[in-house]
């Protein structure tokens, strides 16, 4: 029997190493931390597990972390797989600005053929970390690989996985750098934020 909706795992542990080891998923954008953004984004899924140290959230969600810290975000995901009993997972890195609109392509379910979908950004390029993947098939991979995935690429751990590409453009784009938090913060707010509901 299919759930009802899939579950997510949020990653929100790395070093931003590219951001001289700031917080990166306490970063605000249009009034909201990132990681805000990206657990309103997938408000829609049920549990939603949040892989990283804990932190202020504006919602309920499921705390795990990949032991040792810092293992990647292959690890990271197997350390959320072990809260999901839902038959399909989205997986959301905690950069995204534009959470909402891009977990939005993700709404529908993927092909009965395919073991998930992703985004690709305006080049065609995939966003592994921003799809919607059949939870079996993701630990049918993560058993494959050695040492729990820990500093596994995730491109070695999708490569053996049938996946549709969803256009989404500019909406994957995410926070590497400062100048990338400049031109997020840039844009016009989001429909949708986080911050709406705390408006009506």
């Amino acid at each position: 029997m299919t759930s009802p909706e899939p579950a997510a795992i949020v990653l929100a542990g790395g070093r931003a190493s590219r951001l001289g080891g700031a917080d990166k998923p306490q970063l605000v954008v249009d009034g909201a931390t990132l990681l805000d953004h990206a657990v309103h984004a997938v408000s829609w899924c049920a549990p939603i597990i949040v892989v990283g140290p804990p932190a202020p959230v504006r919602t309920d969600v499921i705390w795990a972390r990949e032991s040792p810290p810092f293992g990647g975000p292959v690890a990271a995901i197997a350390a959320g797989l072990a809260h999901v009993d839902r038959d399909e997972v989205c997986i959301l890195a905690a950069d995204i600005p534009r959470a909402v609109d891009a977990v939005g392509l993700l709404r529908r379910q993927p092909s009965a053929d395919v073991d998930g979908s992703c985004l690709a950004d305006a080049t065609g390029a995939a966003q592994w970390l921003v799809g919607r993947y059949r939870t079996a098939a993701l630990r049918t991979a993560l058993d494959a690989l050695p040492d729990a995935g820990h500093d596994a690429s995730i491109r070695s751990l999708v490569a053996g996985l049938r996946l549709d590409l969803v256009d989404a453009g500019d909406l994957a784009a995410d926070v590497d750098t400062w100048d990338d938090l400049e031109r997020a913060r840039a844009r016009p707010a989001t429909a949708g934020s986080p911050t709406d509901e705390e408006d009506t």
